[in-house]
């Protein structure tokens, strides 16, 4: 029974997240750490991720922008592996408080970024590939900080989910390399990681048909309630513990 829940939120979070670009990490984890615990919930969802972005790739092979993909996995990839190094170094609270208020922040900076018809440049996603990619290693998601960088960049629906997928898949296939290899990612939590992972997998397939719907101006409003409640919810976890 507890595998059939995980499969159940993992195909709603892989709907939803496939839906605006992010998500399933916040939705399934805390269904991992109450069936698995939270020292495999980590490393389980290291894995869901890879296959959860690998399948938003598969959907949307076409629309990826590789430009802006390699610009921003360039620096990520290595700046995840460093930040999953060092994930049981900081406080997960102070990392909660600063990225909760950045996220509430980057609504109104979006809107003013398109008002004045600033968009974001090549080095804008490499520099942000550095920040969000340490991130990754230490949070268990940082999809919501990735989520505004592609949109000031100019995507929007299909191309939005696949460039920022295929980017986010390097960040994860490296924080989870460097899980196994401190230990931390073993047969048994790698197998985990591939049920919750075939999920998220399907549920990307069943968000294309809802995306292919949306006007731009109404993908954008929803990307603004997500980065808004994602963003009290960390800051609600933060007061919490």
């Amino acid at each position: 029974m507890g595998y059939l829940f995980v499969l159940i939120v993992g195909l709603i979070a892989g709907t939803l997240s496939g839906i605006v670009g992010t998500g399933s990490s916040i939705m399934l984890m805390p269904v991992l750490i109450y069936e698995f615990g939270p020292k495999q919930a980590v490393p389980i969802m290291a894995v869901a991720a890879v296959m959860a972005n690998l399948s938003r790739i598969l959907a949307w092979w076409r629309d990826v922008d590789w430009r802006a993909c390699a610009a921003y996995s360039i620096t990520g990839i290595p700046a995840a592996a460093l930040g999953a190094r060092t994930l049981l170094a900081l406080p997960s609270r102070a990392v909660d408080i600063a990225i909760g208020l950045f996220l509430i922040a980057m609504v109104p900076v979006r809107h003013w970024l398109a008002r004045h018809q600033l968009k974001a440049q090549l080095w804008h996603l490499a520099l942000g590939g550095a920040i969000i990619g340490y991130l990754t290693g230490i949070v268990v998601s940082t999809g919501p900080l990735s989520v505004p960088l592609f949109l000031f960049y100019g995507l929007t629906r299909g191309a939005f989910l696949a460039t920022e997928a295929a980017s986010s898949l390097g960040l994860y296939l490296s924080k989870s390399v460097t899980f196994e290899r401190f230990g931390a990612l073993t047969a048994d939590v790698a197998l985990k990681g591939l049920i919750a992972g075939s999920s998220l997998m399907a549920g990307a397939f069943v968000a294309k048909r809802f995306v292919l719907r949306l006007e731009p101006d109404v993908f954008r409003v929803i990307m603004d309630g997500i980065m808004l409640l994602a963003g009290a919810s960390l800051l609600w976890s933060a007061a919490s513990h």
